[in-house]
């Protein structure tokens, strides 16, 4: 069994085999150059306190291989759903060869179990090792990312760490059950798909931000959470705020699951919601813009000051989030979350294999 498996398994085996020693080379040689670099940055811009300059040049540099690697990860485990997973039983079915496989000495519960640990492990294995590497390369730049690409974000969180190994066996045995159900290769690839991608949407805004019960807290107004302010008219209008959605002070790297601007009684302040950057909200503040911190001044605003009387006013920013230092646990909760999905539909496989098929 296992040299049939193996027999069965070679071809795309070798092709994944091929591409990630590749990928690890490549890694290995760029990886060593990327964190002296960061270090050195680092190095000059701490005395100067101009490491946030340094931050945004240094991740806009990277930033393509960045995304690329980042997508790649998340690629692994949907190819191999798609080309591991689906043909495995589909293939035998649709062919027709299951009647003789089935009838030898092999029990076909013993051949189903063999397949699926074997191409399983190695799925798993192939997905965690990429991970991994990437998640060693892209450390420089993780901590230099923007909010919106930081570790904890939906879309850099699932590439990152231990995540793909669960992604990869739910995605095999995924592909597996869909063979088993729609009896062609073909469909059987859609459905894996179709599936495997709902869940990847769903999971990371649906189910993740309360896998841990997320932080709530109140923050002072200030560089770190606030984008810009703007006078919004002439004749002295309220102040135009563009407060972030995606970072909180004090806690770099965080993942914001909610942000908006709370006035001195604790009530949510209004705005259109439009016409700021990416990732802000627009709120608007009434506090004097013809005398006072926030009146311009020869023309300009003094930012830092505004920021400071509004905040003496009592405007605050109200924010839930889960921190970066839970990384790591929220990784091995949803890891062991698609283990126990794979399990159950393992064993669904191995319940609808021991009945026959008509």
């Amino acid at each position: 069994m296992i040299w049939l498996t193996w027999r069965h398994l070679r071809g795309t085996a070798l092709t994944t085999a091929a591409a990630l020693v590749v990928l690890g080379a490549v890694l290995a040689l760029t990886g060593p150059e990327l964190a002296s670099r960061y270090s050195a940055g680092i190095a000059g811009c701490a005395p100067a306190g101009t490491c946030d300059d340094f931050f945004d040049r240094f991740f806009d540099e990277h930033q393509l291989p960045f995304l690329a690697l980042t997508l790649v990860v998340l690629l692994l485990p949907a190819l191999v759903g798609l080309f591991w997973g689906a043909p495995l039983i589909a293939r035998e079915l649709e062919s027709g060869t299951h009647l003789l496989v089935w009838s030898q000495s092999v029990t076909r519960t013993r051949w189903l179990a063999v397949k699926l640990g074997l191409a399983g492990l190695a799925a798993m294995a192939a997905a965690g090792a990429c991970g991994l590497a990437v998640t060693w390369w892209s450390g420089p730049l993780d901590r230099s990312a923007v909010p919106e690409l930081a570790q904890m974000s939906p879309l850099v969180f699932g590439a990152r760490g231990v995540a793909p190994v669960g992604y990869a066996a739910f995605a095999f045995v995924l592909g597996v059950t869909a063979g088993m159900l729609v009896r062609r290769t073909l469909p059987a690839m859609a459905l894996t798909l179709a599936v495997f991608a709902a869940f990847q949407l769903a999971v990371p805004f649906l189910v993740r931000p309360h896998l841990m019960p997320p932080v709530s807290a109140a923050f002072e107004l200030g560089p770190e959470n606030v984008d810009s302010v703007h006078v919004s008219g002439p004749g002295g209008g309220p102040v135009q705020l563009f407060l972030s959605t995606s970072a909180v002070p004090g806690h770099a790297g965080a993942w914001v699951l909610s942000s908006d601007l709370l006035d001195p009684a604790g009530r949510t302040t209004s705005g259109d919601g439009g016409g700021g950057p990416s990732s802000t909200i627009e709120r608007f503040v009434p506090v004097s813009t013809t005398s006072g911190p926030c009146a311009p001044s020869m023309g300009r605003m003094s930012t830092d000051a505004c920021l400071a009387e509004i905040s003496r006013l009592g405007y605050r920013q109200q924010a839930t989030y889960q921190p970066l230092e839970r990384f790591w646990p929220l990784q091995w909760i949803e890891t062991g979350g698609y283990a126990v999905l794979s399990l159950a539909l393992a064993g669904w496989c191995f319940r609808r294999i021991r009945r026959g098929w008509a």
